[in-house]
């Protein structure tokens, strides 16, 4: 096993379930309150257009989305989604991911986790 494979491994347990099958750790930026995990979309075309020639188009503005903390940083994921030009149609399509639980900006483990906690899911603010 390679050192990249020994850190996947890991990255699995710390990063929301099924995030990396769609999804490559393109940068982490580290500060003295946050982690911030940056997530690019892999090149991946949408499953739904397979009948139509599809021409990668970049990204889409960046996502960010709550996390557990992790030894007493905030962690953030920034998630950049893939957009896709449908070359027959001329327009623009991109997968769609359920990332955060509905309404809020935090992953789904951690909304849920927040709501036993609390009752609630607290608003925090910017995330950026």
């Amino acid at each position: 096993m390679t050192s990249y494979d020994t850190l996947l491994v890991l990255a699995r347990f710390i990063l929301p379930a099924d995030l990396l099958e769609c999804f490559d750790i393109v940068k982490i930026e580290n500060t003295a309150e946050m982690l911030t995990i940056h997530l690019d979309e892999q090149n991946l075309p949408p499953l739904s257009s397979r009948v139509h020639s599809l021409e990668s188009k970049g990204f889409l503005p960046p996502v960010y989305i709550r996390d557990f903390p992790i030894r007493d940083r905030k962690v953030s994921l920034c998630v950049r989604r893939r957009k896709w030009l449908d070359k027959e149609t001329g327009s623009i399509i991109c997968n769609t991911f359920e990332l955060t639980a509905q309404g809020t900006r935090h992953s789904k483990e951690f909304a849920s986790f927040l709501k036993g906690l609390l009752g609630e899911i607290p608003d925090y603010g910017p995330l950026s």
